[in-house]
């Protein structure tokens, strides 16, 4: 993409007051974008595919509650009919789903009412139409003759015929009696192996959804405490960690050569077979390599260790840094709350469209089994994919959204001298920036994650469908290839995060942003790396300690109810919620790290802590800057850049 052929060579990284717009082409194509995601909305509404699955149809292709004399289906005679006064849509055969196609597998039909009782007999079936003008028998039959002629048992509904909910669903009738769905719930059962084992899971769950409730805010609960003194128990944490590894890699290392000796051992002993020597000699061959291998790998690992120590101390730093942002923009807490919303309203939306699309199309009469089918032909069939395409672009825009308005928050926080006069409202101004500056920049971040992602979707949708069918080989391959797809994204998705932090300081596109972000993560690449490696271990410790004290708390909870027989559901429920919100709360508190490692970068390279270049950064981070000084690590660059203010508004400026 030519992110790097800029020769305007380093940049002077400086926050500026007056914002430059970033990207407007890749907006325009992405606007663009969006109003084809509309047209395709416009196009499901306009031929009637929102309409037909709100109102619901029947299987000739008559619109349920409309007139659809000007309709009419070439081939399908019933078709064209005014189903004004008949507004709800009955199946024969409700409880005949097809779980393949995900549809009710049954002629369906509209009718003026659904049935309020059951009717066992077709009697009751006639009595029932005669009195309140609904058919629930084929239209070609008359309710006179339901109980007289020989087509009633294909063309009326199978009896007992059971009593529909007194609301209809989406114009559905719905039996009120669920178990004739119990086919579906069959697998489960068997694979449950018992059903009165499967009852009181469910019994378990019913009866105990206050105190999941009650621990899923618990859950949440702890997630806010630990993101705010996680910077306290981080040193602690990461001296576990390092006791660990030692451990576990001096401890390894010497097994195996305990185990090489006694092999050693054993094939000195003359009295032994000769069949059993030779194995002893290969596993004795094979546990000398193991046991250099490993040698190697503790001493490198040892000395990595010994040699980063001081890059830990940044990390630690940094956590109590990211602490202090957190307690000065608490409003930072509510954007994935808000990021959430947006995803939800968006998918929401987006579900809707694909019925829509699924309703949308031509009539074209399935010769099979005789109903209509809805199919769209042409280049109208490639809508379905061009909104795939939507679901994760726009997701992808969202998230990257919430990511650029953090580092836009996080950015001012650190480049503002007193800290404790920080400009009001900065996340909302770093929000209003973002929507006003840089959705250009968000939109060509989020487009280059998903050119990665659909290819490994579509390679992981191969996989799967073609499970147990290729050979080894092939399986290989395709695994390979996600797992390398996979890998590329999270990458682009790292730098993609550091250029959101670059456009947020800077207001440059996002190419520069991206080559500008690169040069200095390489020039810190072994800050980068401890950072990655030994921060994600103590947010990992973290969200391993919400859920381990929201599981205690649900032990301790369900102990004292004697009622109830089996907890691992309940129990489950609660973990995985815990792990949810956790996740969450910590990964926030992730991105505000990367964030702050970034401007930490920065500031270390254009300032030197002067008085004409004092530094932007807090006291924790100043004293590994003055020790590295101390121990020659460390010299300011020449030329650094000029002194930069807090700009109004939640900015800085030079």
């Amino acid at each position: 993409m030519g992110c790097c052929s800029s020769t305007e060579g380093d940049r002077d990284w400086k926050p500026t007051e007056n914002r430059k717009y970033t990207d407007i082409p890749w907006l325009i194509i992405f606007s663009l974008f969006c109003i084809g995601m509309a047209l395709i909305c416009g196009f499901a509404i306009a031929t009637g595919g929102a309409s037909r699955l709100v109102s619901g149809y029947d299987s000739y292709g008559n619109t349920c509650g409309r007139n659809n004399t000007n309709k009419k289906i070439d081939g399908v005679p019933l078709s064209g009919a005014d189903m004004t006064e008949k507004k709800y849509v009955f199946f024969l055969e409700p409880c005949k789903f097809d779980v393949i196609n995900r549809k009710i597998k049954s002629i369906a039909l509209c009718v003026s009412k659904c049935p309020a009782t059951e009717l066992k007999t077709y009697k009751e079936l006639k009595d029932f139409a005669l009195s309140n003008g609904s058919n629930l028998c084929s239209y070609e039959l008359t309710p006179t003759r339901y109980d007289s002629s020989s087509d009633r048992f294909l063309k009326c509904p199978k009896l007992p015929v059971p009593q529909s909910n007194a609301v209809p669903i989406f114009h559905r009738c719905i039996p009120v009696d669920i178990s004739c769905y119990a086919e579906f719930a069959q697998a489960f059962i068997t694979f449950v192996g018992d059903n009165t084992v499967l009852r009181r899971v469910i019994a378990g769950v019913i009866t105990s959804k206050e105190i999941i409730m009650g621990l899923c805010v618990l859950a949440f609960v702890l997630s806010l405490i630990m993101t705010v003194v996680i910077r306290y128990i981080s040193k602690v944490l990461v001296i576990i960690l390092t006791v660990l590894v030692i451990i576990g890699s001096v401890g390894g290392t010497g097994i195996l050569w305990w185990l090489y000796a006694d092999q050693r051992h054993a094939l000195s002993n003359n009295s032994t077979s000769v069949l059993w020597k030779e194995v002893a000699g290969d596993n004795d061959k094979a546990l000398l390599v193991y046991s250099i291998g490993a040698t190697i790998f503790t001493v490198v690992l040892l000395l990595l260790m010994f040699f980063l120590r001081k890059h830990v101390s940044v990390t630690i730093s940094l956590f109590h840094v990211t602490g202090k942002v957190f307690t000065s923009l608490p409003t930072l807490f509510l954007h994935p709350f808000w990021t959430f919303l947006g995803l939800m309203m968006f998918w929401v939306y987006w579900v809707a469209v694909l019925l829509f699309l699924g309703t949308s199309g031509s009539p074209v009469k399935n010769n099979s089994t005789g109903v209509v089918e809805y199919q769209m032909q042409g280049p109208l069939q490639y809508m379905v994919w061009y909104h795939l395409v939507g679901l994760i672009w726009i997701s992808e825009f969202i998230l990257a959204f919430q990511q650029m308005t953090i580092a836009g928050a996080v950015s001012t926080y650190f480049f503002t001298r007193d800290k404790d006069n920080l400009p009001q409202f900065t996340v909302v101004y770093s929000s209003i920036n973002t929507l006003r500056y840089h959705m250009g920049t968000v939109a060509k971040g989020s487009f280059i994650i998903t050119l990665v992602k659909i290819p490994r979707i579509i390679l992981t949708y191969i996989h799967t469908q073609l499970k147990g069918k290729e050979n080894a080989c092939a399986r290989c391959m395709l695994k390979a290839c996600v797992c390398c797809l996979y890998c590329l994204e999270k990458c682009l998705a790292f730098l993609n995060q550091n250029a959101y932090t670059a456009t947020a300081i800077n207001s440059t596109n996002f190419c520069s942003s991206v080559c500008d972000a690169f040069k200095l993560l390489l020039e810190n690449a072994a800050q980068v790396a401890v950072i990655n490696t030994v921060g994600d271990f103590v947010l990992f410790m973290g969200k391993v300690l919400i859920v381990s004290c929201t599981a205690f708390a649900g032990v301790l909870a369900l102990n004292y109810q004697q009622d109830y027989t089996v907890w691992v559901l309940p129990l489950l429920i609660s973990c995985l919620f815990a792990y949810l919100v956790a996740n969450c709360f910590l990964s926030l508190f992730e991105n505000v790290v990367d964030v702050l490692f970034l401007c930490y970068a920065v500031d270390k390279k254009h300032n030197d802590g002067s008085s004409g270049r004092p530094y932007y950064m807090d006291k924790e981070l100043m004293e590994h800057i003055e020790e590295s000084s101390k121990m020659g690590k460390y010299k300011s660059p020449e030329g650094a850049g000029r002194e930069m203010k807090p700009m109004r508004g939640g900015g800085t400026s030079a």
